[in-house]
């Protein structure tokens, strides 16, 4: 398991949001960039993925993303109302179809009094339909980083395709 299967996830998914037609934007705090670096890697990723956001600091969240500044200070940046209104924000600020967003804690300290390895990963679509995932990882930070691109995009084509994920 690694970038390989990380490649796989994005082709998938770019597959399944090509063949509807619809069009992507990321939103990514604890990984980075390694979600839209994966999508990027696809060979003609260009027709689907929109871009993305890296709001790794609580400010970013708010100021680019939208999201509520008071919902941040009542739970902090680790929270699933806050991936999902991270994800609503990268697809209304990149105009796109879908929004894909992951925030949490890769460690190796605990956040906003959220362990290390809590995840929330959301997809949002048009017309206001938002999936989501818990996650409660465990392992080193690049480990946590790693599963958390595998599972948002394996959320994202399930979300897309309506079938369950892998």
């Amino acid at each position: 398991m690694g970038a390989a299967h990380l490649g796989e996830e994005a082709r998938d998914a770019l597959r399944a949001l090509g063949a509807r037609g619809l069009t992507l934007a990321t939103a990514e705090s604890l990984t980075g960039g390694m979600i839209g670096a994966a999508v990027t890697s696809v060979p003609g990723a260009s027709a689907v993925y929109r871009g993305g956001v890296v709001a790794y600091a609580t400010g970013v969240k708010a100021g680019l993303l939208g999201v509520d500044p008071g919902l941040l200070a009542r739970h902090g940046a680790v929270h699933p109302d806050v991936a999902a209104a991270m994800a609503e924000g990268a697809r209304s600020a990149l105009a796109a179809d879908t929004g894909l967003a992951v925030t949490g804690v890769a460690g190796p300290e605990p956040q906003d009094g959220m362990p290390v390895g809590r995840v929330y990963i959301a997809v949002a679509t048009t017309g206001g339909r938002t999936a989501g995932l818990r996650l409660d990882l465990d392992g080193d930070r690049e480990l946590i980083r790693f599963h958390t691109a595998l599972s948002a995009l394996s959320l994202l084509t399930s979300t897309i395709t309506g079938e369950p994920g892998k």
